[in-house]
């Protein structure tokens, strides 16, 4: 018989071995990949800015709640605190992976949501509260938004960006019309809260006003006898607002459950807590701030009755569809739905 005309016979031994082989190095590769997902959980870095708004976080921090939470839910969790100024910086921190959980104000949220959407799709993840922001100036001749010149300088977190800011140009709209609605970014700059406060405070400098947040625009109303209210975010967003609020791109939350939820569990016992002990939430932010506050100032404003400490997010939706309305967002959200979260403590949110 030719060679050509022999049966062709198959080895299937070292094929079978191949395949085992193989089968081996996948089963190792899931084993590592697996471990790696578990090393995942239990790890967070947030990043907070400046003012009682965040009074949550520092809740959660000294009493180690998200530890706390975390255990409950079986993983150690390592806590990172990081603290940043402005909306922007805060958000290059989270697209830039440096962050899990971002805090600032609703305006930095909606823009990146809308950066990202389809992408990391970021969202938000709870609201640190709601609390009326004001607008305050130095300079006696200025009784409304429409009274600055070129001559006053506005601080404000990140001009353009901030909710701060974002607000300004709803105000601006509302006076002058939308094309107008960016009139008083000129007079804008951007200075972090402490810094804006101790000149609206002093006086003499060219920053005659500050839209800022407790307890800053309180100590610069307690301060400076010329100090006045010009503008409440109330006022401008139709009623109590959450304004400040945390966000994370959904990677983090989908691959990280546990830590997760117990980053929300603890945000929740840190709402209620502060309900309960007004005064050792007091003491807490005047510790893990480092704050030079006068205590009965602070107290006072933990029991404004136009503070209210909750995760729920509320009245965000007006400013959503202003930016949007305006070209500073190419996506209109739906509802609050289309960029928070949709865990249970959201689902009444608007």
């Amino acid at each position: 018989m030719s060679y050509s005309s022999r049966p062709y016979r198959t080895n299937y031994a070292p094929r079978r071995r191949l395949l085992a082989v193989t089968l081996c190095i996948a089963a190792v590769v899931v084993s590592l990949l697996s471990a790696q997902s578990a090393r995942a959980e239990g790890k967070i870095r947030i990043a907070e800015q400046f003012g009682i708004v965040y009074l949550l976080l520092n809740v959660a921090q000294d009493q180690k709640l998200i530890e706390k939470h975390g255990k409950k839910n079986g993983v150690d969790v390592d806590v990172e605190w990081l603290k940043l100024s402005g909306g922007s910086a805060v958000n290059d921190a989270l697209l830039s992976g440096s962050i899990d959980i971002a805090g600032a104000g609703v305006g930095p949220l909606l823009t990146i949501w809308d950066r990202t959407l389809g992408k990391q799709n970021v969202k938000g993840v709870a609201s640190l509260g709601n609390f009326p922001y004001y607008l305050v100036t130095n300079n006696p001749a200025v009784k409304s938004i429409a009274d600055f010149t070129d001559k006053d300088r506005i601080a404000v977190p990140a001009v353009g960006v901030s909710v701060q800011s974002r607000i300004l140009q709803l105000a601006s709209a509302k006076l002058w019309g939308d094309k107008e609605f960016a009139r008083l970014d000129k007079f804008s700059v951007a200075v972090p809260h402490p810094d804006a406060t101790a000149a609206i405070i002093k006086g003499g400098t060219e920053i005659t006003g500050h839209f800022g947040n407790p307890p800053f625009q309180e100590q610069e109303l307690a301060g400076n006898p010329n100090a006045h209210i010009v503008l409440n975010s109330y006022q401008v967003l139709g009623g109590p607002a959450s304004a400040t609020v945390l966000y994370a791109t959904e990677k983090f939350r989908n691959d990280n459950p546990k830590t997760y939820k117990a980053f929300i569990d603890a945000l929740a016992e840190a709402a209620q807590f502060i309900s309960k002990n007004p005064e050792k939430a007091a003491d807490i932010y005047i510790k893990v701030s480092n704050a030079n506050i006068d205590r009965n100032l602070l107290l006072k404003i933990i029991k404004n009755p136009e503070v209210q400490f909750k995760i729920t997010p509320q009245n965000t939706y007006t400013l959503a569809e202003f930016m949007h309305r305006i070209g500073a967002i190419k996506n209109k959200p739906a509802s609050v739905k289309d960029y928070f979260f949709d865990d249970a403590h959201n689902v009444a949110g608007n």
